[in-house]
C-alpha cells in the first residue's frame, strides 16, 4: 500500500478490545442468532437484503424494481409501487389483536399521564386528517410541527403522512427565528403549535414564540395550538384554532392516499451545527423499510415490548424510533414531556420501573449526567423489564458504556450503541443483541449496509488508522434530496469522495473489522503533525475518577502547530484545583501518550451542546479564539 499523507488519516490511541459476549438466554430469544452468517448473507446480495425487509410492510401495488440507479446519486427504491408511511405505522394494524394494545403511554414532569391504544390513535388521527383535508391541506403540502414531546405531535405527524403532506418538525426549544427559518424554507401553509411545554418544572410559552415566528412567514394560513397546560396565551381567531375544536365533529374515518414509493414524506431540517440548516427529505417507500428492520433487530422487538426513546420528535432520532418505528413494529412507544432529572436524579429510573420498560434507548450526554448523579440513584429501582439499553446520538466514551451496562443494565442488558443521522434514516453501524460488544465501540455495519474508512482519495485505511467514514451502496432510508437545493445534496454528500456517501465522520476499524466514530472531520485535532479524534481524548478525561463529561478543542501553538484546550464537567463533590487540573494533563498523557499535550483546561458547570445532545466543539472554538459564532440555531 503507498505511504498514505498524515493529512488524510487520523492517529488511533485508546481503544476498549475486552469482548462482552451475550448470554445464552440473549441468543436463544434472539430474532437473529447467528451473526456472522446475516452479515455475509446480506453483504452477498443487499437489494435482495431489502426487498425481503420490505416486505414486511404493506403494499397498495408492488414494485417494479428494487432500485433504481439510473439517474446517481438521486437514487429511487422501490419504484413502481404504491405505499403510505402512515398507513403501515398505524392504519394496517386496524382489524388485527394489536388494534387493543396500548400505541401511547405519554407522561410529563408533573405526572400528568394519558394512553391511546391503536384503534383509539387511528381514530384521531383520521378526525385530524379530516380537519386538515377540510382547509384544503392536499398531497404534496407542507405543514410545520412546533410542538412539545406529546401525545398531539404523533397524531399531526401521522395525518399529514395520511394525507400526503410532507410535515415539518422543528424541535420545541428552538428560537422563534429559527422556527421562522425553517417555515419558509418550507413554505409550510399550516402550524401545529401548543400553549406552552414543561421544563425543569417551569412552563415555557410555545405560543408567544410561534407568534413571533407566523409574523415572518407569509406562507402560514391557519395555526393549529393545542392546550397542553392551560396557560393564558395571545389569541388570534382569525388565523388560530384550538386543537380540539379542530378535530371536534370530524369523522373517526378517513380514506388513505396511496402514495408513490418515491413520494416525499416529510422534510427534516438538520441541527446546523457547522451551518445554514438542510432540509433532508425522507420519502413513503424506503424510509419505513430502513426503520421497521433495523428496530425489530437492533432492540430484539417481538411485539409486547414497551419501548421507550428519550429524545425527542424534533430530531430525526424521534421520527424515527419514538413515532414511526415503534408504531410500524406495532409496540407500545413511551413518551415523555420534561427532564429525566426532575424532580429528583432517579426520575429516568422511576419511569423504567414503572412502567415496566423492556428496552432504554437515550444518548452519551444523559447517560453521562446520570453518571454525575452517582449509582445509587438507579439502584433504588428495580428494572427486571430491561432487556436491551440503547446509545444515540454521539461516540458513547467507554467508561460511560461501562456504567450504564453495570449500573442501568445489571451486567444482562446489552447496549446496543448505533451510529447513524439524520441524513441515513434509521440505523447504519450497530451491533445486535447477538453480538460481540466492545465499550465504545459502535461494532459493525447493520446487515445491507456496506461501509469503509477511507482516505481523502477514497483508498482503504489500514487496519486501526483512523480515515473518512463511508458507506460505499445504497439503502432505503436513506437521503433523497435536500429540500429545494438539489446542488448542495451532490456537493455535501457526493462529491468530497468520489462514488461513496460520505458521512462526514472519522473512524477506524479494528483488527476484528469493529467500527471506533472518533467525531467529525471538521473536529479533528492536529498536533504537532499527528491528527487525533476528539473522541477517544475526551474519552481519556472522562476515564478519570474526578470527570464526568469533557469537551476538546485545538488551539493555534507556534511550535506545535495546535494544542488541546479542554473543558471539564467534574463528578458532584468534586472540588476544582490547579493541583487537579495537573493530574488530568498527566492521566491523559498516560492514557494517550505523549502525543496527546494539553495546554490547559477549564472547569466548566455545562457544556455548549446542540438540543440533541451532541457537543458543539466550533462554538467552544469560536468561543476561545473571539471567532463568529456562525448558526446557533441548535444550541441549548
Amino acid at each position: 500500500m503507498p505511504k498514505q499523507s498524515q493529512r488524510d488519516l487520523t492517529e488511533v490511541l485508546l481503544s476498549s478490545q475486552k469482548l462482552y459476549k451475550p448470554s445464552k438466554e440473549i441468543i436463544k430469544e434472539a430474532n437473529v442468532r447467528d451473526y456472522d452468517k446475516i452479515l455475509k448473507q446480506a453483504a452477498r446480495d443487499p437489494e435482495k437484503f431489502w426487498a425481503e425487509a420490505a416486505l414486511d410492510l404493506h403494499w397498495f401495488k408492488p414494485w417494479t424494481k428494487i432500485l433504481d440507479k439510473s439517474k446517481k446519486p438521486f437514487y429511487k427504491w422501490f419504484t413502481g409501487a404504491k405505499c403510505n408511511l402512515a398507513y403501515n405505522a398505524l392504519d394496517r394494524h386496524i382489524g388485527t389483536d394489536i388494534e387493543k394494545k396500548t400505541a401511547i403511554i405519554w407522561e410529563d414532569e408533573t405526572g400528568k399521564t394519558r394512553k391511546y391504544t391503536y384503534l383509539e390513535l387511528y381514530q384521531e388521527v383520521n378526525k385530524l386528517v379530516n380537519g386538515l383535508r377540510g382547509i384544503g391541506v392536499k398531497k404534496g403540502d407542507r405543514v410545520a410541527v412546533y410542538m412539545p414531546n406529546i401525545p398531539e405531535i404523533a397524531m399531526a405527524m401521522l395525518a399529514c403522512a395520511k394525507i400526503g403532506a410532507m410535515h415539518s418538525v422543528v424541535y420545541a426549544g428552538f428560537s422563534a427565528t429559527a422556527l421562522a427559518d425553517r417555515i419558509n424554507d418550507a413554505k409550510a401553509k399550516v402550524l401545529f403549535t401548543a400553549d406552552g411545554s414543561f421544563r425543569r418544572g417551569k412552563v415555557i410559552n410555545l405560543k408567544d414564540i410561534a407568534d413571533d415566528a407566523v409574523k415572518q412567514c407569509k406562507s402560514i394560513k391557519k395555526v393549529i395550538v393545542v392546550k397542553n397546560n392551560n396557560e393564558k396565551i395571545n389569541f388570534n381567531p382569525k388565523l388560530e384554532t384550538w386543537y380540539d375544536d379542530f378535530v371536534k365533529g370530524q369523522s373517526m374515518e378517513a380514506k388513505c392516499a396511496q402514495m408513490d414509493s418515491e413520494d416525499p414524506a416529510f422534510v427534516l431540517y438538520t441541527s446546523g451545527t457547522t451551518s445554514k440548516p438542510k432540509g433532508v427529505v425522507h420519502v413513503h417507500g424506503g424510509y419505513p423499510v430502513g426503520v421497521l428492520r433495523t428496530i425489530k433487530w437492533v432492540f430484539d422487538l417481538k411485539g409486547d415490548e414497551i419501548f421507550w426513546c428519550t429524545a425527542d420528535p424534533g430530531w430525526i432520532t424521534g421520527h424515527s424510533y419514538i413515532i414511526y418505528g415503534p408504531l410500524l413494529a406495532g409496540v407500545t412507544t413511551l413518551m415523555y414531556e420534561g427532564m429525566p432529572d426532575i424532580p429528583q436524579p432517579d426520575r429516568i429510573w422511576q419511569v423504567v420501573e414503572k412502567y415496566k420498560v423492556n428496552v432504554l434507548y437515550t444518548a452519551p450526554t444523559l447517560i453521562r449526567a446520570m453518571m454525575k448523579y452517582g449509582p445509587e440513584w438507579p439502584a433504588k429501582h428495580a428494572m427486571p423489564s430491561l432487556k436491551i439499553l440503547g446509545s444515540v446520538g454521539e461516540p458513547i466514551n467507554p467508561e460511560a458504556w461501562k456504567w450504564y451496562y453495570k449500573y442501568v443494565g445489571k451486567n444482562r442488558c446489552p447496549v446496543m450503541d448505533t451510529w447513524w443521522q439524520t441524513e441515513t434514516g434509521s440505523h447504519m453501524i450497530t451491533p445486535l443483541p447477538c453480538a460481540p460488544l466492545k465499550a465504545g465501540s459502535a461494532c459493525k455495519p447493520f446487515p445491507g449496509i456496506i461501509a469503509d474508512v477511507v482516505d481523502k482519495k477514497g483508498k482503504k485505511a489500514p487496519t486501526g488508522k483512523g480515515g473518512y467514514l463511508v458507506i460505499k451502496n445504497q439503502w432505503p432510508s436513506m437521503i433523497r434530496t435536500i429540500f429545494n437545493n438539489p446542488e448542495r445534496f451532490i456537493k455535501t454528500y457526493w462529491k468530497e469522495i468520489k462514488g461513496v456517501y460520505f458521512t462526514g465522520d472519522i473512524a477506524f476499524k479494528d483488527k476484528d473489522g469493529y467500527y471506533w466514530i472518533q467525531g467529525r472531520s471538521d473536529d479533528v485535532l492536529k498536533i504537532a503533525g499527528h491528527r487525533l479524534g476528539t473522541a477517544e481524548v475526551e474519552s481519556a478525561f472522562v476515564s478519570h475518577k474526578a470527570v464526568v463529561e469533557a469537551g476538546v478543542i485545538g488551539v493555534p501553538d507556534p511550535v506545535k502547530g495546535e494544542v488541546i484546550k479542554a473543558f471539564v464537567i467534574l463528578k458532584q463533590g468534586i472540588t476544582a484545583s490547579d493541583e487537579l487540573k495537573q493530574e488530568l494533563k498527566t492521566h491523559v498523557r498516560t492514557t494517550l501518550g505523549p502525543v496527546a499535550v494539553i495546554k490547559d483546561i477549564a472547569f466548566v458547570e455545562k457544556l455548549p451542546k446542540t438540543r440533541s445532545g451532541k457537543i458543539m466543539r466550533r462554538v467552544l472554538k469560536a468561543q476561545e479564539l473571539g471567532l463568529p459564532l456562525g448558526d446557533t440555531s441548535s444550541l441549548v
